[in-house]
């Protein structure tokens, strides 16, 4: 609690935005958000629901599903309050302590997802490239510590950015780009040197999509050389078939993510609603349509949701 307790900002409190130019219509606007909101909440409570109570989904894949749906849940709930406060109550300012809570939570449970999508490559690439020694690769012991690591990883990386928020002055300017604090947006605020800032979160951003990413990539490259060897094209398009709600979700948590950091860092000149458009894209996307994509695509989730719907 030292971090939150010893800041040296000149204010204590940010003003996050909403919808930039549609400040009149925040109740209508609210709509949208509160059934995108309901959507991931129940579709990514309902995953986790039927994994562990179905005991034939008790294996590797259905894990990590588990383990995706959970990182999606915090996602949402970490800015649920704060945008929906903007939208209902014009609810606007959040204090410096609230504010780095809320980051750890928000990039804590971003760099999980995307190590929860790197492990999912890699049960893939097992499955389809070893499929003979995939129950001893993937063990329970063995996804547990998967899952431990992730979690490190995460702890590991957040506790240093945030830290390196303490000795700050904020003394310009306190309105955020966005309806929740985003990290990269804080720091813009700052009147000291931010550079160790600006290191530190690069160095994150390596350790985890830097790395994340090629790996994943690497695993596809992989994955085809398997399939494309195989002589039977029906046999080919049923063993990719396994991947592509996988790549779904990739696609999904990268490409907002990715095209969110590029504006921020080269995109000042950009209108603010796209900056308030990109960060809603970049949140909400992946929980929202990461729970369709797999119950749509995967025949066990399916076959699972639509067993407990009937009853």
């Amino acid at each position: 609690m030292e971090i939150l307790g010893n800041s040296t900002s000149k204010f204590l409190t940010f003003l996050l935005t909403g919808i930039p130019g549609l400040e009149f219509a925040h109740a209508w606007v609210s709509i949208p958000f509160c059934c995108l909101y309901a959507t991931a909440l129940c579709g990514n409570s309902m995953i986790l629901f039927v994994i562990i109570t179905q005991q034939s989904l008790h294996e590797p894949m259905c894990y990590f599903l588990s383990m995706l749906a959970a990182a999606d849940l915090g996602l949402t709930v970490s800015t649920m309050s704060t945008t929906l406060g903007i939208l209902w109550f014009d609810a606007s300012e959040i204090s410096l302590h609230m504010c780095i809570i809320q980051m750890f939570f928000l990039h804590g449970f971003t760099f999980t997802e995307s190590g929860v999508l790197l492990a999912m490559a890699f049960d893939r690439y097992v499955a389809i490239c070893d499929p003979l020694r995939y129950t001893t690769i993937l063990t329970n012991y063995r996804i547990i510590q998967i899952g431990l690591l992730m979690v490190i990883r995460t702890v590991v990386l957040i506790v240093p950015l945030l830290l390196l928020l303490k000795p700050l002055n904020f003394c310009g300017g306190n309105a955020l780009s966005h309806s929740y604090c985003y990290h990269p947006d804080v720091i813009k605020l700052a009147c000291s040197d931010t550079r160790a800032n600006s290191i530190c979160g690069l160095i994150d951003l390596i350790l985890t999509t830097g790395v994340d990413t090629p790996c994943i990539v690497l695993s596809y490259i992989l994955i085809i050389h398997s399939v494309l060897s195989i002589s039977s094209p029906q046999e080919r398009r049923k063993v990719f078939s396994t991947c592509v709600s996988h790549i779904g979700a990739v696609s999904i948590f990268y490409i907002p993510m990715i095209s969110l950091s590029f504006v921020h860092r080269y995109g000042r000149s950009a209108p603010k609603v796209v900056h308030s458009m990109m960060a809603d894209m970049y949140l909400l996307f992946p929980p929202v349509l990461n729970p369709i994509i797999y119950s749509v695509k995967t025949k066990q989730i399916r076959k699972a949701i639509l067993s407990l719907l009937m009853k």
